[in-house]
């Protein structure tokens, strides 16, 4: 989340140090603070920056090789050049909280970006004269799209739209805050406080969408009750994502030479039983 800088160096570097010792921790995702001011969503508006060199370049250096993605707004002054820094850093480059249009997106990809953070959300949406970053992306091969399946960021006819318009690129992210697996109450989220009801999470000043509670056996059940193929939605859980974030050599498949992790599901498609490492 959008913090001070100060603050997101120590919390890069921190991440650095744990995936030293714990292997379920691949890096981070900065989403932030490179966001634009009229799509924040649940970041703190007055922590948002341009994404000039020396920030860049400050935390791509505290995480020492283990920053895996960083969202930011390409239409930012500095923007492309700041794509371009990380993906020569070895991270991925996503777009994401912006006010990009079709064009402007279309260049980001052309500098490096490969991934679309939240499909739909913190973005422009589909219109028939301005197409928008959504449909930049699907028509860019080497691009994914991230869908927060909850039914709450994405209506289940939506999550079908990205299945069918990007076969084997989306990625399925839940975009969970500390709420996941707890009860509904009031939370922080990051410099944000939080209510969850119902399930929900909103953001108390705005009551923006603030993260999700998914997990992604519901994501999993949600995508294919929208219409899915099953071997799909399995897929945008799996291989896909390992893929996106650079991974895919490693996370992913069920095969020899991967990370010796997997999950029983019936068919009802809830969890039987869970084997890691």
């Amino acid at each position: 989340m959008t913090a001070p800088l100060e603050d997101l160096e120590r919390r890069v570097a921190l991440v650095a140090e744990l995936t030293r010792t714990d292997t379920d921790i691949l890096g981070s995702h900065l989403e932030g603070p490179f966001l634009d001011l009229a799509h924040h969503g649940a970041h703190e508006p007055s922590l948002l920056r341009h994404p000039d060199p020396a920030a860049v370049e400050r935390l791509l250096e505290a995480g020492e090789g283990t920053v895996r993605q960083v969202t930011l707004a390409p239409e930012l002054p500095g923007g492309l050049d700041a794509i371009r820094r990380i993906v020569a850093a070895g991270a991925a480059a996503a777009v994401g909280h912006t006010n990009a249009d079709g064009t402007m997106a279309a260049a980001a990809f052309d500098a490096g970006a490969t991934i679309l953070t939240h499909a739909f959300n913190a973005m422009r949406g589909i219109h028939h004269r301005d197409p928008g970053p959504v449909l930049a992306a699907a028509a860019d091969h080497r691009v994914f799209l991230e869908g927060v399946a909850d039914g709450v960021h994405l209506h289940p006819q939506v999550i079908r739209l990205l299945f069918d318009t990007a076969p084997g690129r989306v990625v399925l992210v839940t975009d969970a805050m500390a709420a996941a697996g707890s009860g509904d109450g009031d939370y922080d989220l990051g410099a944000v406080a939080v209510t969850v009801t119902d399930g929900v999470a909103r953001t108390r000043a705005t009551g923006s969408i603030a993260g999700s509670t998914l997990t992604q056996d519901q994501a999993l059940r949600i995508s294919v009750a929208a219409g899915a193929a099953l071997p799909d939605a399995v897929l945008a859980l799996t291989a896909t994502p390992a893929q996106a974030i650079g991974c895919g050599e490693e996370f992913g498949r069920l095969a020899p030479g991967f990370a010796a992790d997997a999950v029983l599901l019936d068919a009802e498609l809830t969890v039987q039983h869970v084997w890691a490492d």
